[in-house]
């Protein structure tokens, strides 16, 4: 596993939490506002980093008992390491977590840096929850 080292503000707060010195909900919250790396993959182009197509396919894998797990991380360069692994899926984009959760299907895990050691993975049953705890948060929250 690796040294990590926090590149942002959402790797501080990550590493706050597995350290103990943040609490898990502070943390949920948090990570609903904050802006995670998805990869995804395209159709391709002769230029490269330049999406083709509008279906452009996140990264999933499925786990031990195969449930389907979205992967994410909390920056691009986190992502590198583990992306040597699926040559197809070479882009990504940055986006807020929240939007992610208004587009995952039920029945999807979704893990946060996979492959090192300062990551967090949800079960369905927890990503459930943090759909339901977006909608709460978007719903009470003017101007969003």
């Amino acid at each position: 596993m690796d040294q990590f080292s926090p590149h942002n503000d959402l790797e501080e707060k990550l590493l706050a939490v597995h350290s103990g010195k943040l609490e898990s909900a502070a943390f949920m919250n948090e990570l609903l506002l904050a802006q995670l790396f998805m990869p995804v993959q395209d159709d391709g182009s002769n230029i490269q980093g330049f999406q083709k197509s509008n279906k452009a396919r996140p990264l999933t894998i499925a786990d031990e008992d195969g449930v389907e797990v979205l992967i994410l991380f909390t920056s691009p360069e986190r992502a590198k390491e583990f992306l040597q692994h699926y040559p197809d899926y070479q882009g990504g984009l940055l986006t807020e977590f929240s939007w992610v959760l208004d587009r995952v299907g039920s029945n999807i895990g979704i893990a946060i840096n996979p492959a090192h050691d300062v990551g967090i993975d949800f079960e369905p049953a927890m990503v459930e929850q943090l759909i339901h705890m977006n909608a709460a948060r978007t719903t009470t929250s003017p101007g969003q």
